[in-house]
């Protein structure tokens, strides 16, 4: 007796995160209405993660900042978080100015390095 098998893993859930693209240029005014999306886009997809591609909003300045920073909190409320996609790397590092850190799409993770490992090992240095 042999029994047929399905095509792919049964076991694992493929949940693909939703997009949010921010259009640019953002003003204050914007801000409640993205969120609202943001809520939505996670209770209707119960994927945990919301990517958001920023790659149309132009030159970052402190409204983006701002926004950033409340869709991660609105995120956060539900239970998720967000990623970015497509940063400009002034923006990453306003963000770094200001203190907030987000998870960048197709970017390792940064992680402390193992205890007690040696990086790099002289010529005549005792064993530890």
């Amino acid at each position: 007796m042999s029994s047929g098998r399905t095509p792919g893993l049964p076991h694992v859930d493929a949940v693909t995160p939703a997009v949010l693209v921010l259009p640019g240029p953002v003003s204050r005014g914007e801000t409640p209405r993205l969120c609202d999306e943001a809520r939505a886009l996670l209770e209707a997809t119960r994927a945990g993660v919301i990517v958001c591609d920023v790659g149309g909003l132009g030159p970052p300045g402190l409204a983006v900042v701002d926004l950033l920073a409340r869709l991660e909190l609105t995120a956060r409320r539900m239970g998720g978080r967000i990623r970015l996609r497509d940063p400009d790397p002034a923006l990453h590092a306003l963000l770094d100015l200001v203190g907030l850190r987000f998870e960048t799409e197709g970017q390792v993770e940064q992680r402390e390095p193992p205890l007690r490992v040696e990086e790099a090992v002289e010529p005549g240095d005792p064993a530890v």
